[in-house]
């Protein structure tokens, strides 16, 4: 169907189009300023150019060239030769806890970005090509990252980071409320499991992720808890899933794999629980026309070239039939949490 866009729409179109081809470049200079604390040195007061020099260590004129790049995205001002944060910059970018962007932007710059300069071989082939570029002969990103623990470090770092953006809007649904004992599968370091330990008395978990990742969650999560936070390593296809759980969580793991395999996922989840055991997947969702959601679509690209070489950010239908072809029931699909996230759940009614 033609349709004509609006002088408006062609507008917005085209400034989309002058961002999109300079984002790269402005992208690492947002990067640079954070790790150069140019943001957290602005919090709340206003600097001049010779201050931000001792804070950042820069030459004049290297300096001169941040703050250019910086300015022109909006998240820094400039106003009678005395630079501030934008609102945006204040609010975003200037914490360093567990949670900064500092973090996941470092973790997108170091190991997502590069990939990105073989996106068409990748899809062209239909396998992750950037693969080739960290050592090791496992088919995914996560294992071999085992080969390189700074690099896998820096990864789980900006993932928490990121998990700590959105899973609070999931710790308090009131699907948890209920639950007694949760399969955390793919779990990592123990994030979400975390958050939810600490949000209801009730609850213990089981994280189940490969050994490496598992080490993580074993040093840095289960401490904190005692025995209410078990750390269970395995292959999410090789090993039978523990079983005495009474709701199985999937949350930022599922969109890394095919529809099938998705399938056989859900499947392992339905044997092992008891009757009226839930399951709950949490994590991106592209809109239903598959046209919208700028953070699904980067991850959906990021997995093709460099993680799995599959998967994408479905759509909440996508899911529901899975759902329901692993024999759960009363299936539904909870909408609005922050980065355009959803949360899908299913019952096993016998």
């Amino acid at each position: 169907m033609d349709r004509s866009l609006s002088h408006d729409e062609r507008d917005l179109v085209l400034e989309r189009f002058h961002l999109l081809v300079n984002a790269p470049a402005l992208f690492n200079a947002l990067v640079t300023a954070l790790e150069l604390d140019l943001f957290a040195a602005l919090s709340g007061q206003p600097s001049s150019f010779d201050e931000l020099r001792v804070v950042t260590g820069l030459p004049p004129h290297s300096l001169r060239v941040l703050l250019h790049a910086v300015c022109t995205t909006g998240l820094l001002e400039r106003h009678d030769g005395w630079y501030t944060n934008s609102p945006v910059a204040e609010e975003m970018l200037t914490r360093d806890g567990p949670d900064s962007w500092r973090h996941i932007l470092v973790g997108w710059r170091e190991i997502y970005y590069p990939a990105f300069a073989r996106l068409t071989e990748a899809l062209k082939a239909g396998t992750n090509a950037a693969l080739a570029a960290h050592p090791g002969d496992e088919p995914t990103l996560y294992q071999r990252l085992s080969h390189a623990p700074e690099q896998e470090a820096v990864f789980h770092r900006a993932m928490s980071a990121f998990t700590l953006r959105s899973v609070e809007a999931l710790v308090e649904t009131e699907e948890f409320a209920s639950v007694h004992r949760l399969l955390d599968v793919g779990g990592g370091d123990g994030t979400t499991s975390a958050r939810l330990t600490a949000r209801y008395p009730q609850l213990s978990s089981t994280i189940f992720d490969i050994p490496s990742v598992s080490k993580l969650a074993e040093r840095t999560t289960a401490p904190d808890f005692g025995d209410r936070v078990t750390v269970h390593p395995g292959d999410l296809f090789a090993d039978p899933f523990p079983a005495g759980s009474d709701t199985v969580l999937f949350s930022h793991v599922l969109e890394i794999f095919s529809g099938e395999q998705i399938v056989t996922l859900l499947a392992k989840a339905h044997r092992i629980l008891p009757p009226g055991g839930r399951v709950l997947i949490y994590g991106y969702n592209v809109s239903d026309d598959e046209t919208k959601g700028w953070y699904s679509a980067r991850l959906s690209l990021y997995l093709n070239a460099l993680a799995s070489g599959q998967g994408m950010a479905y759509p909440a239908r996508d899911y529901e039939e899975w759902l329901r072809q692993a024999d759960f029931q009363q299936v539904r699909t909870l909408t609005d949490y922050p980065y355009e996230h959803g949360l899908h759940i299913g019952v096993k009614l016998s």
